[in-house]
């Protein structure tokens, strides 16, 4: 098939690596609407993302030659389509439906026309697409790659790379998805009814999960890894797009945005963390706050009562609005706290709530509340919960419990600069030598 066969090819030649740049852009903004469109043809999202990956072969073999395309989005949906209609005939499943199918594609309009897009119905696919891909068959990094991958469209090394794994791991993730989703005959579908909320929740700690790696990186020589948290942003963009009537959705955008707002103050010259109250306030992003407000209103406007994205949005937002860390209304973080406990209750939920009473009513209170946790069975190896004890014991003045709770914490994290800040702070705790 020649470039002048595909719909809007342009004739006029663009060699090197500019049209190999422009098809990274390409793929990077249209691989989720394209493997989308392919999984409601052939119902099977692992064989849609290699038809995808077929198209996109075929556009770094011509475009070099023939041109980046006017409609480079259709061109590939056009080649991905053809390859489905070639894939079935060589499998030799010709059902009626299969028949039918292929004879519609081939009747349609000349390639200069075809499959106009139809917003509408893009954003009908990719939003099954979304739920496909983090559906609660899979386990969380399953899920993970997976959206990476289709939504996204990172590569697997880009993939391993963010997230400090061999890259034969990430494949293997994305493989045992794909077949997990065919053999469990997951439906391309957006749920309804009672199992929606459900399925959303994935989708969403999906995302989440993207952001927080991003945020503060659980292992590696980097704190922050800004590429995840874009990805993460970008997807919950998409998210408040798709479904605008879901107030979570936009509570997770609000989240995301005001938390990102901070990016650059999280970190040091050295690359090392900076604690939230150290940050110069300066340096937040106020466009990423005023957009994370923004979020947080239109789910407020949705009318019903606040889920667990809502609460942690209006959190974010209670520092965001404080022009200095002592202005931070503590009592009102410590209150939102409560009611995330009750709405989503978890022993993380309760350490944040620990730290927020600490600070509104005083050390003492707050060590009770993460002293009540030590025993906690999930919390046991997480290097926050020594880390906050040793800062409320360091302002009770019990300095040397508070050293030890810091070296252990410094001992439990797999993250190299919060290991050194952790293990900094409890050196500057230890008495002085006589």
């Amino acid at each position: 098939m020649t470039a002048s066969d595909e719909p809007g090819a342009r004739r006029a030649p663009a060699r090197g690596t500019g049209v190999h740049a422009s098809i990274d852009a390409v793929w990077r903004l249209e691989a989720a609407r394209i493997i989308a469109g392919l999984a409601r043809m052939v119902h099977d999202i692992g064989l849609a993302e290699e038809l995808a990956q077929d198209a996109l072969v075929a556009a770094l073999e011509q475009w070099p030659e023939s041109g980046v395309p006017d409609n480079p989005g259709a061109w590939l949906m056009a080649v991905g389509k053809r390859r489905a209609v070639d894939r079935i005939r060589r499998l030799r499943r010709l059902d009626d439906k299969i028949e039918e199918m292929g004879r519609d594609l081939e009747t349609q309009a000349p390639p200069e026309e075809f499959d106009v897009p139809d917003d509408d119905r893009i954003e009908d696919d990719v939003l099954r697409l979304v739920f496909t891909a983090c559906h609660p068959v899979l386990s969380a990094q399953a899920r993970v790659a997976l959206t990476l991958r289709m939504l996204g469209g990172l590569t697997t090394e880009e993939i391993a790379h963010a997230f400090l794994v061999p890259e034969a791991t990430v494949a293997q993730r994305i493989v045992r998805a794909k077949r997990t989703l065919s053999e469990a005959n997951v439906p391309f579908e957006v749920p309804e009814g009672p199992g929606r909320a459900a399925r959303l929740a994935s989708v969403l700690e999906v995302v989440y999960l993207i952001f927080n790696e991003g945020y503060a990186a659980s292992a590696g020589d980097a704190w922050v890894r800004a590429d995840l948290c874009r990805e993460a942003l970008r997807l919950g963009r998409i998210l408040a797009e798709l479904a605008p009537g879901e107030p979570e959705v936009h509570g997770l955008a609000a989240l995301m945005e005001i938390q990102a707002s901070r990016t650059r103050a999280r970190t040091g010259p050295s690359g090392e963390p900076v604690p939230l109250l150290e940050q110069d306030r300066g340096r937040w992003d106020r466009l990423l706050i005023h957009r994370g407000f923004a979020a947080l209103l239109r789910a407020k406007k949705i009318g019903e009562p606040p889920g667990p994205y809502v609460l942690q949005a209006a959190i974010a937002a209670c520092h965001a609005q404080a022009p200095a860390a002592e202005d931070t209304d503590w009592a009102q973080i410590a209150s939102l706290y409560e009611v995330l406990a009750r709405v989503a209750p978890s022993p993380v939920v309760e350490l944040n709530r620990a730290v927020a009473v600490g600070m509104a009513d005083g050390a003492e209170k707050g060590l009770e509340l993460a002293d009540a946790l030590a025993d906690e069975p999930a919390l046991r190896g997480y290097h926050l919960l020594p880390s906050v004890r040793g800062d409320l014991l360091a302002r009770l003045g019990r300095l040397e419990e508070a050293r030890t709770q810091f070296e252990r914490a410094a001992e439990l994290t797999r993250n190299a600069p919060e290991r050194k800040v952790l293990l900094d702070r409890a050196a500057s705790l230890s008495s002085p030598a006589p």
